[in-house]
């Protein structure tokens, strides 16, 4: 079977290097104001956005650069000398949502392929076909088609490259074209500065135009969080779609999401990914490894069930709900950690490290690392800074980095199992 690629969402530079620790075999990112993730395009500045072109390259990886916003007749002379630099750091694709800039890139940048954004809804073989003509090499499928039509399309368009979401928030808009941040907060979210309306919690009101009179709905049991879209998860699909052969890369939502979550989300999926293609899928794990993540509950969206037979792609409750682990604590050099919530020297704390990592089982005056269950973990006897100074526990805020008993892998995570009462 052809092994898809695994593109996985890299919101700043240090997410970048996690995302190719834990198995990226591509990542995308964006760097000033032509993307839609405004706030992640702010995390880079161009020095260092070249430098995550540089990383990926070092390492076997695709770097795909982000142009997929909406712009202004105003901003177009802008956009033509952001396309310029950023194809001289040597991305290896632009992802763009509109016919326009696609022609401007082609004009600029003639050999960086084109990956038309999920922005542009291609449902059918004709547009893929149409944007394949005017040189999009690759069409990442609006979220709403069918598995069943991504292989029509490539049967009909088989030079075309298909990517496809498989992980990650959803939006209530069709294909993530919305109005609502526009109108009530003055966010645009086709420009990329979306205020997450959707996810707030909402009255619903009646007025009477007779008096005046306002008459608050009462709400069923489903509350008012009428349009949080559950996030999407593919994973115990994977071996299916692959073995429909029709689509060439995984995609992984995320950029303005946690380091954890960009270390988790992508070993959890290149596990099911080299499963699937060695014949030991093994769906429960992978969805395990997911449902540590914070999220708004999970859908496996429309790719194998079409929008009209789902009713279960809306969490009415909530806007997010906790995962099945805490992250405490992440070590990016391997030698010490900083802590995300709380560390002591009472509690064990499981590693969370790259695929195939080589982690040593010891004990001496720091603490000892041991093996149990198949995973590894962690318990302190002394919690000693780099300075020198010795805690009995450090809390999320201390910027204090806490010396390990042992070098770990590099974006190596301390976590805990969530425990009601603890």
């Amino acid at each position: 079977m052809k092994k898809p690629e695994l593109l996985s969402p890299a919101g700043n530079l240090t997410k970048l290097k996690i995302a190719l620790a834990y198995g990226a075999d591509a990542v995308y990112a964006s760097v000033g104001n032509f993307s839609l993730r405004q706030r992640s395009a702010k995390e880079f500045d161009l020095d260092s956005f070249e430098e995550g072109v540089r990383l990926a390259h070092e390492n076997g990886a695709k770097f795909y650069a982000t142009v997929n916003g909406f712009p202004y007749n105003t901003q177009l002379d802008n956009l033509k000398k952001h396309i310029k630099t950023v194809s001289e750091f040597g991305v290896d694709a632009f992802i763009i949502a509109t016919p326009g800039v696609m022609k401007l890139a082609k004009e600029i940048a003639p050999n960086i392929e084109i990956h038309l954004s999920t922005q542009a809804n291609v449902m059918n073989y004709l547009d893929a076909q149409i944007y394949h003509d005017m040189g999009a090499s690759r069409i990442v499928a609006a979220r709403e088609m069918s598995l069943k039509d991504a292989v029509l399309i490539k049967e009909m368009v088989p030079s075309l490259e298909l990517e496809i979401f498989c992980h990650g928030s959803m939006c209530f808009a069709y294909s993530g074209r919305c109005l609502v941040s526009a109108v009530q907060s003055g966010r645009l979210s086709n420009r990329g500065s979306c205020a997450n309306d959707c996810r707030f919690n909402y009255e619903l009101y009646a007025k009477s135009p007779e008096n005046g009179a306002l008459f608050r709905l009462e709400e069923d049991e489903h509350g008012t969080h009428i349009m949080n879209s559950k996030d999407l998860n593919l994973s115990k699909h994977i071996e299916k779609i692959i073995k429909t052969q029709a689509i060439d890369s995984l995609k992984i939502e995320g950029r303005t999401k946690s380091e954890y979550y960009a270390a988790c989300a992508t070993k959890a999926y290149r596990m099911a990914i080299d499963d699937a293609i060695s014949g030991n899928f093994r769906a429960e794990i992978y969805e395990a490894e997911l449902n540590t993540l914070k999220n708004r509950g999970f859908s496996d969206g429309y790719l194998i069930h079409k929008p009209f037979e789902r009713d279960d792609t809306q969490n009415h409750i909530n806007s997010i709900e906790e995962g099945t682990h805490q992250v405490h604590a992440i070590s990016i050099d391997g030698d010490s950690f900083k802590t995300k919530f709380k560390i002591d020297t009472k509690h064990e704390y499981e590693i969370f490290a790259p695929l195939n990592s080589d982690i040593n089982i010891i004990e001496n005056e720091l603490g000892s690392i041991y093996k149990k269950d198949e995973k590894y973990y962690i318990k302190f006897k002394k919690l000693i800074s780099l300075k020198g100074k010795e805690f009995d526990e450090i809390h999320s805020g201390n910027e204090n980095e806490i010396k390990l008993p042992i070098k770990l892998p590099k974006f190596s995570f301390l976590r805990k199992e969530i425990v009601k009462g603890e």
